[in-house]
């Protein structure tokens, strides 16, 4: 959370409340234009009074929320809450509402910790109306857990072990769990603020053992190369010794990341036809450029520093996979961010629904890497963090697992074939956008008449080129587009062939990925049929109507 999108102002008579949108925010004029739609001033500040009712704080509350929900809008989010957008700013998805409840929450502490005029029990009772929201929200949310017992833990354990000795405090204990492989399970119950893992400085690999290691004096010499890579290059070595104050750590590391970026042929045909592929593909010669440009000029100059034995391209691949899957942004006290791998965190497992969001930023006060919980957890139940809002092609290809439930990242870009057009209204909320997305149209609410839970800002562009955004729907003009939607959408679903089913894991995964984006185009061709059916019954309705006004017509003029 960016503590510039928060502030508190006092005055004598009255609290006021202020979540800002921040104009370093890449999308704030869109951002700032939705507000407005629904009537919501992006800088203006909700103000609390001692005599406040309960009735009044709700709706203080669903103000701020409306608000913070916009702030953390991604560009997807923005692109498909367009379509659903009337008078207010409705709920998305968890993650999001998670997180706007929970700026909510730290503007409200901030509040109270800084009120020296007004009776705190206000802010008390809207602090509790907040968490209230938070707590009915993770209900809602089931993580059934299942533990697979007769798998054992040894070396996880001696992991957590020595970093209890280094300084670790952990409410989590590590075990196997179906469909999830290893993951952090809760041994008592949490709420919201408990710590779930305290991890100190002095445990996290960051880009300071490189420059204490003898081949830090040889790459940076190197021109361009980034401490992301000499992290790589160090990781590689130093999990085969022996003595490395890491070894507990390295010790519990596959020996094979089944990331996309280890499918085999079978898994890589299997996916043909869909954009995973091309990103697939694309970081794996990427990664390969990399490789070539170190190696093997690195281990002819220094054989004693970089062994050719260690740095072959297969442990390069491994190092390239450890790092995409495990690493952590991390902010240090100096301001600095850092790429590092946080040992024990993690075995933390990704969510669309997690527990823990906010955990990349240092306490200077103990300089220690706290994870502090968004939502309860009960003992028992695995503890999730977020990765981040990521679509499932990224996950498959970096982390090597796509989510169970339905992702509202998983949208599929649309390349339009249409001329330009330069004569959006200014102020229209669909006039602003240029690249355009689809994802599964279940996931809309707004499947009435010219939206069919389709993105508006895609429906307005096709109507544009049409010349009839700016005129009353012409019905023959939405027929004619969704026709072409359902068209285009049918073709890309035959594109993606089933095949039959392979034991190994990587088509398994690629053919997962595959069903779901068949769904997703499934859904768009069956909302565009449901639409175009629905016109085709307005038309025949509006020729009868026509026909049987001629005829009464008739009727009266021979009178």
């Amino acid at each position: 959370m960016e503590d510039d999108k928060h502030s508190t102002h006092n005055y004598d008579e009255e609290h006021s409340l202020l979540l800002e949108l921040s104009e370093k925010d890449p999308l704030f004029d869109k951002k700032k234009k939705l507000l407005q739609v629904v009537g919501i001033s992006p800088d203006e500040c909700v103000c609390l009074k001692g005599s406040d009712t309960p009735a009044t704080l709700n709706s203080v509350l669903d103000l701020l929320l409306q608000k913070a929900r916009v702030i953390y809008f991604t560009e997807v989010d923005l692109y498909f809450a367009a379509s659903d957008v009337i008078q207010s700013v409705k709920f998305q998805n968890p993650r999001n509402e998670l997180e706007a409840l929970q700026s909510i929450m730290f503007l409200i502490d901030n509040s109270i910790l800084n009120s020296k005029h007004l009776r705190v029990d206000i802010l008390q009772d809207l602090r509790n109306m907040t968490l209230e929201k938070i707590n009915a929200l993770g209900n809602t949310i089931k993580d059934d857990t299942k533990i697979v017992g007769n798998f054992r833990c040894e070396r996880e354990s001696r992991l957590v072990h020595w970093g209890e000795g280094e300084g670790v405090k952990t409410k989590l204990e590590i075990a196997y769990v179906e469909g999830a492989g290893r993951g952090a399970i809760a041994k008592e119950n949490l709420k919201v603020g408990d710590i779930a893992l305290v991890i100190p400085v002095t445990v996290i690999i960051s880009e300071e053992l490189v420059h204490k290691s003898d081949m830090f004096p040889v790459l940076e010499k190197i021109e361009g190369i980034t401490s992301e890579t000499m992290l790589l290059l160090w990781s590689m070595k130093e999990k085969h010794n022996h003595e490395s104050k890491f070894k507990f750590y390295f010790d519990t590391l596959p020996e094979v990341f089944n990331t996309g970026l280890s499918f085999g042929v079978d898994a890589l045909l299997e996916l043909d036809g869909t954009l995973l592929l091309e990103e697939i593909v694309q970081a794996k010669e990427h990664l390969r450029t990399q490789y070539d440009e170190l190696f093997p000029a690195l281990y002819h100059a220094r054989p004693d520093i970089f062994p050719p034995d260690l740095y072959t391209w297969e442990n390069f691949l491994w190092a390239c996979e450890l790092w995409y899957s495990n690493s952590m942004k991390v902010m240090f006290p100096n301001g600095r961010f850092q790429t590092c791998l946080v040992p024990i965190a993690g075995f933390l497992n990704h969510s669309i629904n997690p527990h823990i969001m906010q955990y990349g930023k240092v306490d200077s006060a103990t300089n220690c890497l706290k994870f502090p919980l968004s939502r309860p957890c009960n003992a028992g139940e695995q503890c999730f963090l977020s990765y981040g809002k990521l679509s499932s092609s990224h996950l498959i290809t970096f982390y090597g697992f796509s989510t169970q439930a339905d992702n509202p990242y998983d949208v599929i870009p649309i390349d339009l074939d249409l001329p330009n057009i330069d004569d959006y209204e200014n102020g229209n909320l669909m006039s602003d956008w240029t690249n355009h997305m689809v994802r599964g149209t279940w996931l809309s609410e707004n499947h009435e008449i010219f939206h069919y839970g389709l993105p508006s800002p895609l429906l307005e562009h096709f109507r544009r080129a049409q010349g009839s955004a700016m005129q009353p729907k012409n019905l023959a003009i939405e027929l004619e587009i969704l026709s072409v939607l359902c068209s285009t959408f049918e073709d890309m679903m035959q594109g993606i062939c089933d095949t039959d089913d392979d034991d190994s894991w990587d088509v398994k995964l690629a053919s997962t990925f595959k069903k779901s984006q068949r769904r997703i185009f499934s859904s768009i061709v069956t909302s565009c049929k449901a639409g175009s059916k629905l016109y085709a019954s307005l038309m025949f309705a509006n020729a009868s109507s026509r026909r049987r006004s001629s005829i009464l017509a008739n009727h009266v003029s021979e009178f």
